[in-house]
């Protein structure tokens, strides 16, 4: 314990801040960042400090995918941004499926759960909560119907074996979904009508005599209640890789460094007629450690993470658009600060209630 400390100590700014890699290990894996920790050294939180090295980096934005980077905080921020992404943000989704008739091969609770995965494009920022013991109403339920039965095609070519031209509805997909309006529905989504998000998802497959016919009721919830109220298909974060190169590496074992690590991470120079590796994009490492299996390259190469940059990638299942999702996770997260911040008041004060 008291070696581990006097290397605390001791450890440089930079290294503080760095997860290390080495060939059988990885060093430097727990935050050490609080008072009291590196002897004389103040660590206590200051604003001000954190304005100045906190940052969100835009990268890439898609239709349905975002890439950004989240630099400066701890790991438990960036786990509570994730969490809350996959959990907290409220879509529509179906919830209640009335079964009319149903002579297909899947069982009813089998489709009803298929149809529940289904994403929905409602904005539910325009429906109310439905608590327990609500009736439905155009406020917190929106009505979708599915009424599909398969038939033998007559114009189908003699001999023909393929279902799909075969048999008319031989397959069902989520475009045959209809949104039945209630209300004030009509109108209030008439620029934006209710559907599916993706029109071409396998629902079942039946054939001629078969028939399936459900009324789905979609309401307002969070992912950690069910999967299917989640707005993202993927959340993830990794901490951005570092390559140091500590002496130039030339020639050949240049051409072999490169290979060590994925395309475009080290790039081939050439200074003053020698060629040498330079790394170009450490971002697109997935950090193998490759390189660290040569020996030619002991003592020339230095592999660590940047324990405060964190990047993102989200991909929305298309209810929400990725930009907007990041802002309204932010939403949540401020919002449970501002709960947390106020319990804490109430104890400082004293009149915390029981």
């Amino acid at each position: 314990t008291r070696r581990r400390k006097n290397t605390i100590n001791t450890m440089s700014l930079a290294d503080r801040n760095r997860v290390v890699l080495l060939e059988d290990r990885v060093e430097n894996v727990s935050g050490a960042e609080f008072p009291l920790n590196f002897g004389s050294q103040d660590a206590v939180f200051n604003l001000e400090d954190f304005e100045n090295s906190f940052d969100i980096n835009i990268v890439c934005v898609t239709e349905t995918d975002i890439e950004f980077d989240l630099i400066g905080v701890d790991a438990s921020i960036a786990n509570a941004l994730r969490r809350i992404l996959i959990a907290e943000v409220p879509t529509v989704a179906i919830e209640k499926v009335f079964m009319v008739n149903n002579t297909g091969v899947v069982q009813d609770e089998v489709l009803a759960h298929r149809l529940g995965l289904i994403p929905i494009n409602a904005d539910p920022a325009k429906f109310l909560w439905k608590q327990p013991g609500d009736i439905p109403t155009d406020q917190n339920t929106i009505v979708l119907k599915l009424d599909v039965a398969c038939e033998v095609n007559r114009d189908a070519a003699p001999g023909e074996t393929d279902p799909k031209k075969k048999y008319i509805n031989s397959a069902v997909y989520s475009n045959q979904i209809v949104w039945d309006p209630k209300g004030e529905q009509e109108r209030q989504f008439a620029d934006s009508p209710i559907r599916p998000i993706h029109d071409d998802i396998l629902i079942t497959k039946l054939r001629p005599g078969q028939v399936v016919s459900c009324e789905l009721h979609c309401e307002k919830g969070v992912g950690k209640d069910h999967a299917k109220f989640s707005p993202v298909a993927t959340a993830s974060y990794r901490l951005l890789p570092e390559i140091q190169i500590l002496e130039d590496i030339t020639g050949d074992d240049a051409e072999l460094f490169r290979s060590c690590f994925p395309p475009g991470v080290v790039d081939i120079v050439e200074e003053n007629g020698v060629r040498k590796a330079k790394v170009v994009n450490p971002r697109k490492d997935t950090v193998s450690r490759e390189v660290l299996r040569h020996k030619q390259f002991e003592g020339k190469v230095r592999l660590t993470r940047v324990r405060d940059h964190f990047i993102f990638n989200v991909e929305s299942t298309g209810i929400i658009a990725p930009e907007k999702l990041i802002e309204q996770a932010l939403d949540v997260l401020m919002e449970k600060c501002a709960i947390a911040k106020d319990a804490m008041a109430k104890i400082t004060n004293g009149d915390e209630e029981k």
